[in-house]
């Protein structure tokens, strides 16, 4: 079940087939969403997608984890992670078995 991997390049392609933007214009565009993306969770606010899903930024505290070789405790430090909640209908798109999402 391994697919394609879309990169920056891809999704610049379908927006210049679909919106009709020169090339140029269609990878600003993408770059300027990206990094609008990055910018308001880089502030850990919560960046929601209407249809898609949410890309949420948790704060985990400090643990102590295990070396797996070694089995000495190491404390791991506090850090911030990003979470990605998929939207019900995505869900559901993906779960339909089109293979169209």
């Amino acid at each position: 079940m391994a697919g394609k991997t879309v990169t920056r390049a891809d999704l610049c392609e379908a927006v210049y087939q679909k919106v009709g933007l020169s090339r140029t214009e269609s990878s600003a565009l993408v770059e300027l969403v990206l990094k609008e993306i990055t910018n308001c969770l880089e502030h850990g606010e919560t960046v929601k997608l209407s249809s898609f899903g949410s890309f949420v930024v948790r704060k985990k505290g400090q643990r102590i984890g295990r070396n797996p070789k070694t089995g000495k405790e190491v404390p791991i430090s506090p850090r911030r992670v990003m979470v990605f909640k998929p939207s019900a209908i995505l869900k559901q798109k993906i779960n339909s078995g089109d293979g169209k999402a």
